[in-house]
């Protein structure tokens, strides 16, 4: 079993291993200090793969649990599916002294979150990610929410866990596309500041190395959040594909997943940085390689006054200005604050012909 520690203002444990949604009560049991009632918050897709084994567990350990689903998918992450939840916590009895099981990839999760950060003003917080996507990214850090009006993340508050629990073996029940998802955000981990694991990334085939990767890019995601927990300096470095990457996926009505538009959202990154000087074309083909190697698409069919459009109205965007994470080299990237007037010219330098 690998640990890694997040030093947040309350500190806490990922745990990785193989076998350990079955022996999810014990390490929870363990993290929390009790037992106590115990909310499983799903979606309906996760709960037939894990639902009854995690509430087993959990049961069997002395919790007293119940299980809600969501419908899965991000068209369901509003903030009407975050109000049945509140709605399920209260009919339940649930006090400010249990807790709630996230369960699931990235938008059970973050709405999961966002309940446990808003009942009874917040409960304990247990992280099961069952995605790559999930283990490695949105699981870590406490950012939780849902998106409003076709935005992401739009309304939301910071809700650190108390442990992240992570079993690899649930990366076999994945599609193909699902598991790319989570290896563009493993790829973002590479460009910023992990020339291994991006050379590890790049050749593909790196799923017989999963532990490996996940507990790499868990371990940069902590460090971020020590640092800048609030997500006001240089935790933001994270938004790396972000910005446009987010835009993409409001084109697209979410048809573009949004690992799928994380890659776009990089390379169009790239591209920006070699306009303004930061880079040389070898960042772009290398981050598009690996992008590739992984399965993931290159460019998306949107143009410059759409994206620049989207893009502003993303909470990145401050004031008159709107932060973008620009590659200077592989395994190093800077915060750029640009003018928001002069975003969509920049974008149309990110959507022009690739090399």
């Amino acid at each position: 079993m690998r640990c890694v520690q997040v030093k947040a203002g309350r500190p806490y444990e990922v745990v990785i291993g193989r076998g350990l949604m079955s022996a999810a009560g014990e390490t929870i049991a363990q993290a929390l200090g009790r037992t106590c009632a115990a909310a499983i918050l799903t979606d309906d897709t996760v709960d037939a793969l894990y639902g009854a084994q995690v509430a087993r567990s959990l049961s069997e350990r002395g919790f007293s649990v119940c299980r809600f689903a969501m419908p899965s998918g991000e068209a369901h992450k509003t903030l009407e599916t975050w109000e049945r939840m509140l709605a399920f916590l209260s009919q339940q009895g649930m006090t400010r002294t249990d807790a709630v099981v996230a369960l699931g990839g990235g938008v059970p999760g973050d709405v999961a979150g966002f309940a446990a950060a808003s009942y009874q003003r917040g409960v304990d917080l247990v992280q099961i990610p069952t995605t790559l996507l999930a283990m490695i990214d949105s699981s870590v850090g406490g950012k939780t929410g849902v998106d409003l009006g076709g935005l992401k993340n739009q309304v939301g508050a910071f809700h650190q866990p108390r442990l992240v629990l992570i079993d690899p073996e649930a990366l076999a029940t994945l599609p193909a596309a699902t598991l790319s998802d989570g290896a563009a955000e493993a790829v973002k981990y590479g460009v910023l500041g992990d020339t291994e694991l991006f050379s590890r990334l790049s050749r593909g085939g790196w799923a017989a190395d999963a532990e490996w990767v996940i507990e790499r890019c868990v371990a940069h995601k902590a460090a971020l959040v020590a640092a800048d927990e609030r997500d006001t300096g240089s935790r933001q470095l994270l938004n790396l594909g972000h910005t446009l990457g987010h835009a993409i996926e409001k084109c697209s009505g979410f048809r573009f997943s949004h690992g799928q538009a994380v890659a776009v959202g990089m390379i169009y990154a790239a591209r920006i940085a070699r306009s303004m000087g930061l880079c040389g074309p070898e960042v772009e083909e290398a981050i598009s390689a690996a992008l590739a190697a992984g399965g993931l698409p290159l460019s998306a069919p949107y143009g410059a006054a759409e994206l620049a459009a989207a893009a502003m109205a993303d909470k990145k965007r401050a004031g008159g200005e709107i932060t973008l994470v620009l590659p200077r080299e592989i395994g190093r990237c800077e915060l750029r604050r640009v003018p928001a007037a002069e975003l969509e010219e920049l974008t149309r330098a990110a959507v022009g012909a690739p090399l």
